[in-house]
């Protein structure tokens, strides 16, 4: 005997809202103001971008802020297509892991400035190691998107 199952298509919106806390405001105000911080921690000397409160590795309190530069190099990237709900950004865009210079580690954000009509495009301008800079929004909504994007230098 074969059970017959049914299902239920619909779609769940789920509004939310998340505090920074004092750490990410801090950066959040940076990047408000055109500067990129971090925070470099006293034990291992890393500068963690976006700012963290503590240290992941040491697990210590940091509180020793620095600005970073406004410049990095791509560490690896990925040409989104494809849309579903809840997206930030309408495809085709790229997001990146990029290491700013004076940072230690990577962080995902977009890079523009290249026609994505195509993957060749793409590949014909950004490779692993490519140099980008930050392009800063004209309105700020004091969030990451304070940083429209990153182009190749």
């Amino acid at each position: 005997m074969t059970k017959e199952y049914r299902t239920l298509h619909t779609t769940v919106n789920l509004p939310y809202e998340l505090a920074f806390g004092a750490t990410l405001t801090r950066f959040f105000d940076g990047l408000s103001a055109e500067k990129i911080l971090g925070t470099r921690c006293p034990k291992c000397s890393r500068v963690l971008v976006p700012a963290r409160s503590f240290c992941p590795r040491c697990f210590i309190d940091l509180d020793d802020w620095v600005e970073v530069g406004q410049t990095g190099t791509v560490e690896t990237w990925s040409l989104v297509s494809y849309e579903y709900i809840g997206m930030a950004k309408t495809p085709p865009y790229i997001t990146g892991l990029i290491r700013l210079d004076g940072a230690d580690v990577s962080f995902t954000h977009l890079i523009g400035g290249i026609d994505m009509s195509s993957i060749d495009q793409v590949q014909s301008r950004l490779a692993i190691g490519t140099r980008v800079k930050a392009v800063w929004a004209t309105e700020k909504p004091g969030s990451i998107f304070d940083i429209e994007y990153f182009v190749p230098i």
